[in-house]
């Protein structure tokens, strides 16, 4: 789980950049996997979460798709 602040969520639902990083993720998890991303209802900010067989591919995968998140969706940016 990768937690994501200060995020433009109408960005965030546009973003192609993001919608790319999370098909790459769920390419490279296969059935193995899975990615969500998606807005706290409770907090400014968005949730990368993802599911893999080992903590290292999934701490791998959500920092990818959170940096396009961040890069492409991030306030200020």
């Amino acid at each position: 789980l990768v937690n994501v602040d200060r995020v433009d969520r109408d960005a965030l639902a546009a973003s192609e950049r993001v919608a790319a990083a999370v098909a790459d993720a769920e390419a490279r998890l296969g059935e193995a996997g899975r990615v969500l991303v998606r807005p706290s209802g409770t907090e400014p900010l968005v949730r990368v979460m993802v599911e893999a067989p080992d903590q290292a591919l999934a701490d791998e995968v959500a920092a990818a798709v959170a940096a396009a998140v961040r890069e492409d969706c991030g306030v200020g940016r």
